[in-house]
């Protein structure tokens, strides 16, 4: 059964005639003949009565009729919703991201896309960072959040917001005081060290030299708890300079760059590059171009 056979057995019914609905759907009587016994014996039942130069709808012809133009109707409606999304682009975006990526990068960049897209859903699946490419990259999330670069070829990558790795300590504490905090300056202080993530390598590279002699006295897995901790004196910790803003601008928190070299953080718009890409996700893209040109932000595309 198919839409060319419904439509041709409702132009049937509505002329009362195989040689006028023939004459509609521009084939001969014997081809629309040909497409009712198809539809015929697919339903194994007879859908018309011949009587003499008249025909009639059977009973089972007349339920047909009804969920024929059912059918057809649907079919309708789908290629209309379809085309309205080229106006008016409706569903949803599946971003994968962490927590801290969430409260403190997401918010201008979800207000100005509702602005543009006001039917798109967005849905935030909060995701640890070792899985956002991975989340992606098994199209489980439309677009991911996550630090740069990916490895995953099968993944693009647009930049938009750079920072650093900062070291948080209380206002007080002795280590606030550096203008810039080197591996072995954290001999002789509690440390509390993120769990997981990508972060946590790059320290944990950082760090390698005086390892054997660090006191890690905690790991934690979120942002808002290390925050937390380290203003309660529990010791001091990592974060990204964005992440501790609001703190360091109150004076609750102390973040001092590390050195001798700054560890540069760059985040990224990361999606599948062979995935047909709709009207609503290409504007997603746009708008964090857009977000990273307003802040000063680097937006070139990073092909990976």
């Amino acid at each position: 059964m198919d839409l060319d056979q419904l439509h041709t057995f409702l132009e049937i019914v509505r002329l009362k005639s195989f040689s006028k609905a023939a004459q509609t759907c521009f084939r001969t009587q014997p081809a629309i003949s040909a497409q009712v016994r198809q539809l015929e014996q697919e339903l194994n039942t007879t859908l018309f009565d011949r009587l003499g130069t008249r025909i009639a709808l059977t009973p089972a012809g007349r339920i047909f009729a009804e969920y024929a133009e059912q059918m057809l109707e649907l079919r309708k409606q789908a290629k209309n919703a379809i085309n309205e999304l080229d106006r008016v682009p409706r569903g949803e975006l599946v971003i994968a991201a962490n927590e801290a990526t969430c409260i403190y990068l997401l918010p201008g960049v979800f207000s100005e896309y509702k602005e543009l897209f006001p039917n798109i859903q967005l849905q935030v699946e909060r995701t640890y960072g070792n899985r956002i490419a991975e989340a992606v990259a098994e199209n489980q999330a439309d677009f991911g959040i996550a630090q740069l670069p990916v490895t995953d070829r099968r993944l693009s990558a647009v930049r938009f917001s750079t920072d650093d790795i900062r070291l948080l300590a209380p206002p007080g504490h002795p280590l606030a005081k550096k203008d810039v905090i080197l591996p072995r300056d954290l001999l002789g202080h509690q440390i509390l060290m993120p769990k997981s993530g990508t972060t946590r390598s790059r320290l944990g590279a950082w760090l390698d030299v005086v390892e054997p002699d660090l006191h890690i006295s905690m790991e934690l897995d979120a942002t808002e708890m290390i925050k937390r901790f380290v203003m309660a004196g529990l010791g001091v910790s990592f974060l990204a300079s964005s992440h501790c803003a609001e703190e360091t601008r109150a004076g609750t928190l102390a973040a001092v760059p590390l050195g001798p070299e700054p560890m540069v953080r760059s985040v990224g718009l990361i999606y599948r590059k062979d995935k047909a890409l709709s009207k609503a996700a290409l504007g997603f893209i746009q708008v964090v171009l857009d977000h990273a040109e307003e802040t000063q932000l680097p937006a070139a595309a990073n092909q990976v």
